[in-house]
């Protein structure tokens, strides 16, 4: 089967979700490519955005080829933003068919603009096409206000989802949110985000005996991850003499706001790449994260992949919630994320071995890989 996978966003600002499940389905034998066209926000990262190629241009990451151009945004024009990315992801397509064919499946991911390219090259060429959605209600509540929102971009992604052969959300959670924009009269199937279970492995930790409990979270610095939610909670737990240390890592982390916010026995490690990652939880006892809106946080299945138990807020999905190492609190309740640290610093240590290999069965490459498949094959089949 010959796949073109085309992210929303993308390296250098995420999205390696998408090359995740392009190795899963390439590790299967399909024919997979990636087709990459990023936004550049010259007020998120100016070096990026002089300093990355002008040109379009192909590079492998990680054994698959990505077809990849890079977008210079003008600041605050948002549709002309919009409508210059979908043309430029056309126009990628067509280079692509010229040199590899075309597909027999379209994987785009999130709708918000990759869905709707899609659904606009499926209508020229005749190709199925599948949105795999992971965006949450709070981040497009941020562009189209909240509902009821008039806002221009609502109906193209709604024809969108409603044009798609399937809508994959990763969490069952998701349909309902987002239906007060986008309804629900579409075709969808729940998949879970793929993690690297391989690589985040699990690894048995030092004893805890005469050294503190090692809290870590990993998150983006920005006021959806709850960041003053659990630094408050921090403080509260050290002033009941709790021994813990607080390490943090994201974008933004290592700035001067975030560093300005932090106190005895906190640690920022700034940005980490990949192995820096695993490093930081194989140090680590437990993660916490106090977000106020998640769809499938990729975080806390690699956590727990590890082989450590975690702390979140309601907001995550049930599917998650696996058994007592997935420990839940109201959201913005710093008073409750205090007790449940304190909790689980007291706690007996739990079968970390056990908690991986449930998340292996439930988000691993073979498993999403074969899940996939699946559908795009059912697709195929049933025109």
């Amino acid at each position: 089967m010959h796949i073109l996978e085309i992210p929303s966003f993308f390296h250098p600002y995420g999205g390696l979700f998408c090359l995740d499940q392009a190795k899963a389905l390439s590790a299967l034998g399909h024919e997979v490519r990636i087709l990459s066209n990023v936004q550049l926000g010259v007020t998120i990262g100016w070096r990026g955005f002089l300093t990355l190629p002008w040109r379009r241009y192909e590079h492998v990451m990680d054994g698959i080829t990505v077809y990849q151009s890079y977008q210079r945004g003008i600041p605050r024009v948002i549709r002309p933003n919009v409508n210059r990315w979908v043309s430029i992801v056309r126009s990628m397509f067509e280079d692509y068919v010229a040199k590899y064919g075309t597909p027999d499946i379209l994987h785009a991911h999130c709708a918000k603009w990759a869905g709707y390219a899609a659904m606009k090259i499926s209508e020229e060429y005749h190709i199925p096409y599948v949105i795999t959605e992971h965006l949450s209600l709070l981040i497009f509540e941020e562009e189209f206000g909240a509902v009821p929102s008039k806002a221009w971009q609502i109906p193209l992604l709604k024809k969108a989802y409603n044009k798609a052969n399937l809508v994959v959300p990763v969490s069952k959670e998701l349909v309902g949110s987002l239906s007060c924009y986008f309804g629900t009269d579409y075709r969808w199937q729940v998949i879970s985000n793929i993690i690297d279970s391989d690589f985040f492995h699990y690894q048995q930790r030092l004893p805890i005996q005469n050294r503190p409990f090692r809290f870590c979270c990993l998150a983006n610095y920005w006021s959806l991850k709850g960041y003053d939610i659990l630094f408050d909670a921090f403080r509260r737990i050290r002033t009941m003499g709790v021994k813990a240390e607080l390490h943090i890592a994201g974008r933004g982390t290592d700035s001067q706001a975030c560093r300005q916010q932090l106190s005895e026995s906190m640690f920022t490690h700034g940005l980490l790449d990949k192995s820096e990652v695993r490093n930081l939880l194989y140090q680590c006892d437990a993660l916490v994260l106090a977000s106020r809106s998640e769809v499938q946080p990729l975080v806390l299945l690699e956590a727990m992949s590890t082989g450590i138990p975690v702390i979140s807020t309601e907001c995550i999905p049930r599917s998650l919630r696996i058994s007592d190492d997935c420990h839940i609190v109201p959201v913005d309740d710093a008073d409750a994320f205090a007790q449940a640290m304190k909790d689980m610093v007291n706690s007996p240590i739990p079968d970390g071995k056990s908690l991986s290999e449930q998340i292996c069965q439930m988000a691993s490459p073979q498993v999403i890989g074969k899940k996939l498949e699946t559908v795009f094959n059912d697709i195929l089949a049933s025109r």
